[in-house]
């Protein structure tokens, strides 16, 4: 029977990046996954990097988010260091456009509420938009730079991440699907895989993404579910776009300065349980917005179609930290951030194996959250 110190349940960017913690620490780990590593939604994700919230829900995401998006420059250094891979990142900052509505209310409430969350946003005359950006469409109102804000490309991320993990000595296991975890005593003990075979470790960390919840002993901490994204990249031999652009209607990630130059555009959210396709209606209305930002993308050429699932919690937040089952650790419903927030959840979970504490308080992210409403619905029903 094989044992380890710590099973990590899912191979992705936040599953990868655990392990790499983990082995520096010097613990012996394994990676799971039921399917190739990184093929989800770290594999289908645009890159940005991004602290700012997306919708009112995402606010109390703020702070880990800017913690994550700090550690971020070293994170990148440690795992190409590591690997000798280039992962892409960028500092060049990000513009927000606005096309529709009342521009000027618009962008004095998108500054306040930046500013408020202690966010770097300035107001951006469309002239000066234009020197950034010379390419900026027409429709443009109004506009805001955001220079702290960058991007990287998760593909090559992932992929350097999950290598440097492997050369500190993590064990990378695709195509090994966890079936149910191993209790004894209310103590997570290890795992059970397809085929019937047992595999034990003194932790357990859940990474699965919109599978975590899948795991019957996993559901009631980590309900999460699919959120099906459609995605473009463009090669674009006009004028290079120099910074992340969003509207909006959708947004634009720059991958280098030449030309032709890839753009990845995007994207969709849809509700469409586990299947996975690419769809004429969401296709139209990724393109509809990259060309209302930039005119010029009319005639680059479509290189690439995907979709990814990403993995939805019921209130929007990510579902970080231990159980109330001994060796059981959660790192799952990252939504549309497992990219951002890989660093701060790697150093997070690696703390908490480590030392059972941590630099950062993930208590309004615990997993407990979940059991507790279930609790207390079966009370009132």
């Amino acid at each position: 029977m094989k044992t380890y110190d710590v099973l990590v349940v899912g191979g992705g960017i936040i599953g990868g990046s655990i392990a790499f913690d983990l082995a520096e620490r010097d613990f012996r780990v394994a990676v799971l996954d039921r399917q190739e590593l990184a093929r989800e939604a770290s594999w289908a994700a645009a890159g940005m990097l991004s602290a700012a919230p997306d919708s009112p829900a995402a606010i109390p995401l703020v702070p880990l988010a800017r913690a994550s998006l700090a550690l971020y420059p070293k994170f990148v250094a440690a795992a190409e260091s590591a690997t000798g891979l280039h992962t892409g990142y960028r500092a060049e900052g990000a513009v927000e456009v606005i096309c529709h509505g009342e521009a000027e209310r618009e962008l004095s409430t998108l500054v306040a509420l930046h500013r408020g969350l202690g966010l770097a946003c300035e107001p951006l005359p469309l002239d000066e938009a234009r020197k950034l950006e010379p390419s900026l469409g027409r429709d443009a109102l109004a506009a805001a730079l955001l220079p702290d804000e960058c991007s990287i490309e998760p593909r090559a991320l992932t992929a350097a991440v999950l290598a440097a993990a492997e050369a500190r000595g993590a064990a990378l296991c695709p195509g090994v699907e966890v079936t149910s975890l191993l209790l004894s005593e209310n103590k997570c003990t290890g795992v059970k895989i397809s085929g019937g075979e047992f595999i034990r470790a003194s932790h357990v960390v859940i990474a699965a993404g919109c599978w975590s919840q899948q795991m019957t002993a996993s559901a009631p901490y980590a309900p999460t579910f699919p959120v099906r994204g459609q995605m473009i990249a463009l090669r674009h031999s006009g004028t290079p776009i120099n910074h992340v652009l969003r509207s909006e209607r959708g947004y634009l990630v720059p991958r280098g300065l030449g030309s032709p130059q890839t753009l990845v555009i995007g994207s969709t959210i849809e509700n469409a349980g586990y299947e996975k396709g690419i769809t004429s209606g969401g296709i139209e209305k990724i393109l509809s917005a990259a060309n209302e930002l930039v005119p010029e993308l009319r005639t680059a050429e479509i290189i690439e179609t995907w979709c990814g699932l990403r993995p939805g919690s019921p209130d929007q937040l990510p579902i970080l930290g231990p159980a109330d089952i001994d060796g059981l650790v959660f790192a799952t419903g990252h939504y549309r951030n497992g990219i951002l927030l890989a660093p701060v959840t790697a150093k997070l979970v690696g703390e908490w194996i480590a030392e059972r504490r941590t630099s950062f308080d993930w208590e309004i992210f615990s997993p407990l959250r979940f059991r507790s409403a279930t609790a207390e619905h079966s009370v009132n029903s």
